[in-house]
């Protein structure tokens, strides 16, 4: 029930201590308010990370051309291994547990197009249709490159969102002839990748058009395998097995890892999110540091209201004031200033949360810094009840006193 005569009270008593009120709820608001900043902090730094992994399929399994850096069954080190076509073929036929696998060119001075009398400089590529797995390509209109066109070497394409806008200007692409280095390509479809812009300013060919037009022979930059979910925990396993059938292969110590590099993203992935939740850890354990701070000035304060007032207290006992109804006025004062300093700490935390969402630009590492709000409301449900505890306990001790003995307290 309501008594607006003890909330009254309430606010006499405070409106008497202003600057130790002021302090007590700022110890309160400063802890959680930390509390949600360090928070939405370590959960931006876990959205940078996860943002740079989604580019790729996680459970994807990357190789690259190197060099040899130790001797090796007597040749010199500095030899320069190359990957080929035999090399993607040698992989898809002796290991059994990839699920989609792709070669890459990467055609670096293959980069000038030109449609009507529109020119622009974007990137080109060979692969398979595998490749979308692996770079997690959407497919928006027509379709990708297909074993059909590698096997005839046709001159098509699949072009990135940006090269439409750029080349096309609104016009429909779908079967047009776009030309690359001067080179005719039927544009086949449209695609946009997830990892940024410049992954969707570039042009997919087929892997055998690439060799055979812009005179690469067999040779790759790059081999790539997703693996099946079944088979994720096995992929460093995996990895190792091709890496050795590679340095067979090739003649090389399957011990040198700069012969050719090896990315792993299912590996590294687990690596720096084991490292942001170190961190997100020691988040929590100082974020909870700084509110059990506040409680903890409540506390004592609360303490030297008890103290300031056991004569008060004394003359309520003697005039028949029950134990529980002082109890409970020392209570409702602490909780009131926790909760209002609490809520006002969560206000500006979540405030200035937003504001970093609103304006601060995301980078490789880091963006949208957020919390989740059932998260917040938990804390400040939590620092509620620390509140309570702390006007009970020297709320209690004052109950226990004899009038007779708060009367002579000095």
């Amino acid at each position: 029930m309501f008594d607006i005569d003890k909330w009254q009270e309430i606010f006499a008593t405070i409106s008497k201590n202003r600057l130790r009120t002021v302090l007590t709820g700022f110890s309160v608001a400063w802890g959680i308010f930390m509390l949600i900043v360090l928070l939405g902090t370590g959960n931006g730094l876990g959205n940078g990370v996860k943002s740079q992994f989604a580019r790729d399929a996680v459970n994807s399994v990357w190789f690259n051309n190197g060099r040899t850096s130790v001797a090796f069954d007597g040749m010199q080190p500095g030899r320069d291994i190359r990957l080929t076509n035999e090399d993607y073929q040698a992989i898809r036929q002796n290991v059994k547990s990839i699920e989609h696998l792709s070669p890459r060119l990467q055609l670096w001075d293959v980069n000038q197009y030109n449609y009507k009398n529109k020119y622009g400089s974007f990137s080109t590529k060979g692969c398979n249709y595998d490749m979308i797995f692996a770079e997690k390509i959407e497919v928006l209109k027509g379709r990708f490159v297909n074993e059909l066109d590698i096997k005839e070497c046709r001159k098509v394409c699949a072009i990135g969102q940006q090269v439409v806008d750029e080349m096309f200007k609104g016009e429909e692409p779908i079967d047009k002839l776009i030309n690359i280095n001067s080179i005719p390509f039927k544009v086949i479809g449209v695609f946009k990748d997830g990892g940024g812009p410049d992954d969707n300013r570039r042009a997919y060919i087929p892997i055998s058009t690439s060799q055979r037009v812009f005179g690469n022979d067999n040779k790759l930059d790059q081999i790539i395998f997703t693996l099946p979910e079944s088979d994720m925990e096995n992929s460093e396993v995996i990895s190792d097995e091709v890496y050795k059938l590679l340095a067979q292969r090739h003649h090389f110590n399957p011990e040198d890892k700069k012969a050719i590099f090896l990315w792993n993203n299912l590996i590294e992935f687990r690596r720096i999110m084991g490292l942001i939740d170190g961190i997100r850890l020691f988040i929590w354990i100082i974020g909870i540091g700084t509110l059990i701070a506040g409680i903890v000035g409540v506390s004592n304060i609360m303490m030297i209201v008890v103290k300031e007032r056991t004569k008060e207290i004394g003359i309520r006992k003697a005039i028949g004031a029950t134990p529980a109804s002082i109890i409970s006025l020392i209570i409702q004062e602490s909780v009131f200033i926790t909760a209002i300093s609490g809520y006002v700490g969560m206000m500006l935390g979540i405030g200035l949360l937003e504001l970093a969402q609103k304006y601060m630009p995301d980078s490789d590492y880091f963006r949208k810094p957020e919390v989740d709000l059932k998260v917040v409301l938990e804390a400040l449900a939590v620092l509620i009840f620390a509140g309570f505890l702390a006007g009970f306990f020297p709320a209690r001790k004052a109950a226990k006193i004899e009038p007779i003995e708060a009367l002579r307290a000095e």
